[in-house]
């Protein structure tokens, strides 16, 4: 009853990511990697996944503060003047809103991202976005309509019950994600529609960045029935290109090879799996 997803974030940023992912996978409890398709180290990412292929790979879709894959001058409406597609992420999506040209720049840097995913000839185990850009409506429609081509078959959709992070750390507090829960909500509904897996709830969110071993072990010790995706970020040190401040990336490597969590998964009797596996 117990089905397990554990997911990395970011592969492809930089090596210190991808050795984590690559050392989390063979030593520990990671499943599944997301790929950022034209970041620095994307193509270690691509050879390293070559050469585990028991790692489930997904498109982990750049829309917001990270290179783009189209050239920079072919996206005006979605680049900052570094070339990086922009960082605000209000800003950027009242502009989605209100700008055709802005939605026909979205929907060709989307597709061009699919179409950098397809070339690497992995297949595509998920599909999710960097800061869970794809809950705002109008990027969630072009995902799913252009998705369709390329074979998706699963989607993230953000969710997370306080209930369970309350158990694995009693006393904690944590915020909700009133940002997107509306957003993820709905798409939870047009997923289905599409005939998408999703995930019954998506650990991670509240302690992005600060999924530390005794954090991850409790989870897994309280994990619910049904599937549940437990998304990471980690990497062996810190201080690359495109960091986020303040993230504890060793710290998170350290929690998918912890033996705590390798017997946790093991008490509960998770099976364990990328998207694909679940299908």
């Amino acid at each position: 009853m117990k089905r397990l997803i554990v997911t990395a974030d970011d592969f492809g940023l930089s090596r210190e990511v991808n050795e984590a992912v690559e050392q989390a996978h063979r030593e520990g409890i990671l499943t599944a990697a997301s790929l950022m398709v034209s970041a620095p180290a994307a193509a270690d990412a691509v050879a390293r996944a070559r050469r585990l292929p028991s790692l489930r790979v997904g498109l982990h879709l750049v829309m917001v503060e990270a290179w783009p894959t189209l050239p920079p001058a072919e996206l005006p409406d979605l680049v900052d003047a570094d070339g990086l597609i922009r960082r605000d992420m209000g800003r950027l999506g009242l502009d989605l809103a209100v700008k055709p040209s802005a939605r026909r720049q979205l929907s060709a840097e989307i597709t061009a991202q699919f179409e950098a995913y397809r070339a690497t000839g992995l297949p595509l185990d998920h599909v999710n976005a960097h800061k869970h850009f794809h809950v705002h409506p109008l990027i969630a429609g072009r995902v799913l309509a252009i998705g369709r081509g390329y074979g998706m078959r699963a989607i993230r959709v953000p969710r997370e019950p306080r209930a369970v992070l309350r158990a694995a750390e009693p006393g904690a507090t944590p915020k909700p994600a009133l940002d997107i829960a509306p957003w993820a909500g709905l798409l939870a509904v047009r997923a289905r529609q599409a005939g998408l897996l999703i995930p019954d709830r998506t650990l991670g969110l509240a302690w992005s960045g600060a999924m530390t071993p005794q954090r991850v072990a409790g989870l897994l010790r309280h994990l619910p029935d049904g599937l549940t995706e437990l998304y990471t970020h980690p990497a062996t040190r810190g201080g690359f290109p495109g960091e986020a401040p303040g993230y504890a990336y060793a710290a998170e490597r350290d929690a998918l090879i912890s033996p705590e969590a390798i017997d946790a998964i093991r008490q509960v009797g998770a099976d364990r799996g990328g998207f694909s596996d679940f299908l």
